[in-house]
Parts: C-alpha cells; structure tokens; sequence
C-alpha cells in the first residue's frame, strides 16, 4: 500500500528534478522517475500514469521556454502537435489492450541505433540542412508515428522526436530538441488524460514531482541554448545507451 511520506515527497522531489533536465537536452528522465516511483510503492501502472503527470511539467516549462526565446514557431507545427496528440492518445488505449513483449524486444535495439547515429554521424550539427519530408508529411508520419509510441510504451520519446527533425525536417540539433520538447508535450497531456480516466494517478505526489521537473527543465533548456550541439549530442549518446541497456537488463536479468 502507498503512503506518502515526507521523506519519499522530497527523495522524488530531487529524482523529478534531475529527471526534468535531462529530459530537456536528451530525453531519458522517465529512466530515473518510473523506477523511483515504483520504489516508493506504486504499482506500475500507476507509476506510469503519475510520471505523465510530472513529465506534463517538465515538458511543459521547457517548451515555454523554447518558445519564447523563439526556437519554435508554434504556428509552423501545429498539424504536427495534433497528430502527435492524437497518436499518443490511441496508443494509450491500445497499451491497455494489447501484448507489448514484443515492443519490448525490439526498442532496447532501436534505441540503441539512435545513440549510434548520434555518435558517429557527421551530419549533426547547429545549422538545418535540406527537409526530406514537407511538413504536412512529416506531421502524418513521423509526428502522428511517435506519438502514438509514447502513448503505446514510451522510453525514449524525446530522443525520437529529436532524431526525426534533424535527419527528415532537416533541423539543426538544437532546434531539433526545442521542437521535439514540444511535441513530447502535446503527447504527455494525451496520455495523462487518459492515465486520469483510468484512475492510475498519484495526483499530489504527481504535482510535487512536476514542480522539480519544471526546475530542472528551466535550467536545462537554457543550457540548450547556450551550448547547443557541445552538449545535446554526447547526452543523447549517453541517455541511449542507458536506456538500451536499462531495457536489456530488465528482460534478461
């Protein structure tokens, strides 16, 4: 049975924290939140219904602040956020549903391939090259694809996202990673909701969780800004890596 003690609040207080600046620079923090709350005693499905909660938070401020400092264009992605939503949205539906083994086979490999393309890549960097998708495109495929795996399962979504628009929209690194903050926004709110519905939310340890992730993502979207490529590309490198062997040791161990 979960109680809530002041000990655990401030433990997932710190955990939600560090968590929220990871996520804004490389995505990843749900390696450190969903396990510190199933240690804190909620069962997994309500571990991973009250991480949306205070993910809402850490993508919500760091996608403010993308925005405001003008990296995103709210305007030029909006198809792109309703697809994204709405993926996320039926994969949430469907996970209830439906035998995710073999997703969970596949993703410690695709997420590995994501790191190495970030390591050994050349084509990385701060400037947008030529788009391989227009953007209508883009939102129907790639946007309305990854949504609908964040809703579906979820580890790594940022990293996705991040990879999408560098190598098919053509975006430079650290645009890449604003826009994708934005979207795994948009596709945290959707799952939430549906997470509320079903009642798996630990709603107050939820808002405290959100406060440390809205700090964090604070001071880790400015980092973004400031140092760009130098330190996005090795943080995404080493967050899937983490996250493939995290997966990997969970199944086989």
């Amino acid at each position: 049975m979960f109680e809530l003690t002041l000990q655990i609040a401030v433990i997932l207080f710190a955990v939600a924290l560090l968590a929220g600046f990871i996520d804004a620079i490389a995505g990843g923090g749900g390696l450190l939140t969903i396990p510190a709350l199933m240690w804190a005693g909620l069962p997994p499905a309500a571990a991973l219904g009250t991480n949306k909660l205070q993910a809402c938070g850490g993508s919500f401020f760091a996608s403010l602040y993308f925005i405001r400092k003008g990296m995103v264009n709210l305007s030029s992605i909006k198809l792109s956020l309703a697809c994204a939503f709405a993926g996320a949205a039926v994969g949430t539906i469907l996970v209830q549903m439906i035998d995710v083994e073999i997703l969970k086979l596949v993703l410690p490999f695709l997420i590995l391939a994501i790191g190495c393309y970030f390591l050994f890549s050349k084509k990385i960097s701060e400037d947008d090259k030529q788009q391989v998708l227009t953007p209508t495109v883009f939102a129907f495929t790639a946007a309305l694809g990854v949504g609908f795996y964040d809703g579906f399962f979820g580890p790594g979504t940022g990293s996705f996202f991040a990879l999408a628009f560098v190598s098919l929209a053509g975006f430079g690194l650290a645009k890449a990673t604003a826009h994708a903050k934005v979207l795994n926004f948009a596709t945290n709110i959707a799952s939430l909701i549906f997470f509320i519905i079903g009642g798996q939310v630990a709603i107050v340890l939820g808002l405290i969780m959100l406060v440390g992730q809205a700090i964090g993502a604070t001071l880790g979207s400015r980092l973004v800004m400031t140092k760009g490529v130098k330190i996005i590309k090795p943080l995404v490198v080493v967050m899937s890596f983490a996250m493939s062997i995290n997966l990997l040791w969970s199944q086989y161990m």
